[in-house]
């Protein structure tokens, strides 16, 4: 993986999440620069410099493409928004859970968004799926007609718009599938804006995003797909079990047993995906006291889970990955045994794609994973 800050891996992952996501290097130099000391005292110290290094360089961006679109450059101007928010996504995540003005700066977030929408993608609109007293907040891409669709669901740390700047709704699009990125309980705006935090029992999610689905005239009913990446990998396959409206399942990185990851990271085995860690971890899940999360992560398990799955069932994951033993992947496979077309990807160090989700070659895997769905599916090529 290519290491700006040496030694500092929560810090590298965001930088190569944005390269691999659109960003260009010498802009995500210029906001990396300043704050190269820092790095070396650890992901914890410095996330105020690191949100506001990275801030300047989105706001100058911001500013560029405002001035564009006056001038009625609305390709330049929704390319630079583009990147402006991709990069404010990522310093927003690294924040503190309850740091000050952050939703402030997640609502502007939204907005730089919503500006690449109007300008460059009118394929794809903000959307609300009816979930029980209130929403989930989703963008939906149409790929045109009535199409196939997959559900994404995100993990711990990343939020609607790191989907959608991965491209990934763009390659299925090209494949005749339509998507629907939600911000899941627990991530995003259903957690920042609305206080929905994560659960166990995530088939909940799945049957109102299939509810809402089937209530579009765009949408096959009949193929509706789930793919859910990181802390995803287990809130996915365990939807898919209960689940059985859905026609396929894939879990973008195998978090069969979180609950075990958890008991490791007190035990300071295996890398955090965010400064500020278990601040983060009781924030998604609602709780303010570490031994009663813990015992509330036991359930976030697999086993006992993965048998019931009787859809096709991809499994892909990184032989690197610091966070999620590769082990886990093996057993998401070798239990998932009613599915009747089930596949286990491992990508290498020598291919790239073998760090957490595959972020150090993200494009690498999103096309491998957009073409089993497509095959899956029988998508228009």
């Amino acid at each position: 993986m290519f290491e700006y800050f040496p030694g500092n891996y929560v810090w590298n992952l965001g930088v190569v999440a944005t390269l691999n996501s659109g960003g260009l290097i010498d802009e995500v130099d210029r906001a990396c620069r300043p704050i190269r000391e820092l790095a070396a005292r650890g992901s914890d110290v410095g996330t105020r410099e690191f949100m506001a290094a990275w801030t300047a360089v989105a706001e100058d961006l911001a500013a560029q493409a405002g001035a564009d679109e006056k001038a009625g450059h609305r390709r330049t101007a929704g390319q630079k928004y583009r990147r402006a928010t991709n990069y404010l996504v990522q310093a927003e995540r690294m924040q503190r859970a309850h740091a000050p003005d952050r939703n402030v700066v997640y609502r502007r977030c939204l907005d730089l968004q919503q500006k690449v929408f109007d300008l460059i993608d009118p394929a794809t609109t903000r959307v609300a799926v009816p979930f029980e007293s209130t929403t989930l907040p989703a963008y939906f891409t149409n790929a045109g007609g009535t199409a196939p669709c997959i559900v994404m669901w995100n993990g711990l740390d990343s939020t609607k718009e790191h989907m959608y700047a991965s491209r990934f709704a763009e390659e299925l699009a090209a494949r005749g599938i339509s998507t629907l990125m939600v911000d899941c309980p627990g991530s995003g705006e259903a957690l920042r804006l609305q206080g929905l935090t994560a659960r166990a029992s995530t088939e909940d999610w799945a049957a109102a995003c299939v509810d809402y689905l089937q209530g579009r005239d765009d949408v096959d009913p009949g193929r509706i797909g789930l793919v859910g990446w990181s802390l995803g990998g287990y809130y996915a396959p365990r939807a898919a079990a209960f689940e059985p409206r859905l026609a396929l399942c894939v879990a973008w990185g195998a978090n069969h047993d979180w609950g075990a990851v958890q008991r490791r990271r007190l035990e300071r085995e295996g890398e955090n995906p965010v400064p500020h860690y278990w601040d983060h971890v009781l924030w998604v899940w609602g709780e303010t006291d570490l031994d009663t999360f813990i015992g509330k992560a036991e359930a976030v398990n697999l086993d006992g889970v993965v048998e019931r799955i009787a859809v096709p069932f991809l499994v892909v994951h990184g032989e690197n990955d610091r966070q999620i033993p590769l082990r886990y992947a093996h057993r998401s496979y070798e239990q998932a045994v009613n599915s009747p077309r089930r596949e286990l990807r491992v990508f290498t160090a020598a291919e790239g794609g073998a760090e957490h989700i595959g972020l150090d070659h993200l494009p690498h895997v999103s096309v491998f994973i957009a073409d089993w769905i497509a095959d899956v599916l029988g998508a228009r090529a």
